[in-house]
């Protein structure tokens, strides 16, 4: 059984940082699995079902006080931990998408790009992507002036205008250098 990991979320300036562990079966039949990021909305959203339907996964999430407190590098790394632990099954091997690998007892490998090129690190970008998306667009229910809705959390120029205008949330990564700059004005 192999385990493909990704995360969304390193850059924002609010939310979590998102991991999920996806083991898909040998026989799976979704085609067009790809990184979430060259996959559009529709699509993204048609292959999550598809994944859940069919494969043992875990999503897991660092929230904004864990990423101040051991920043976002090792956030990241926590966050893949929990969706690995998280699986009801132990993978024999894991593929990570990127560079580096959490400090685990898994036999396991970094794959810069994995996501375009292992069916199960691509089917977990995608529901790393879209599980955090949704957090993001329900945040922006309860803080509608920062756009999260259409940025995510990232630093564009609307949120960085209302984070200037209304000053940061409670969601808000306090760490990343624009909010920790709006808090000392």
């Amino acid at each position: 059984m192999i385990a493909g990991v990704d995360e969304v979320g390193r850059g924002p300036l609010a939310g979590p940082v998102v991991a999920a562990a996806v083991i898909l079966p040998d026989d799976h039949m979704i085609a067009e699995l790809d990184d979430s990021k060259k996959l559009t909305a529709k699509k993204r959203a048609r292959l999550e079902q598809q994944i859940i339907d069919c494969a043992r996964f875990s999503i897991a999430q660092c929230c904004e006080a864990e990423i101040d407190e051991i920043n976002i590098l090792q956030a990241t790394m926590l966050a893949m931990t929990r969706a690995v632990e998280g699986l009801d099954a132990v993978p024999d091997h894991v593929l990570v998408d990127g560079n580096r690998l959490p400090k685990w007892t898994y036999s396991a490998k970094a794959v810069i790009g994995g996501d375009a090129l292992h069916p199960c690190i691509s089917a977990a970008s995608i529901l790393a992507k879209e599980f955090r998306d949704r957090l993001m667009i329900a945040a922006a229910e309860q803080y509608p002036q920062y756009g999260w809705e259409r940025n995510k959390g990232y630093g564009t120029a609307e949120h960085l205008a209302a984070l200037r205008q209304y000053g940061p949330t409670p969601l808000h990564r306090r760490s990343f250098a624009p909010v920790a700059q709006m808090e000392m004005l």
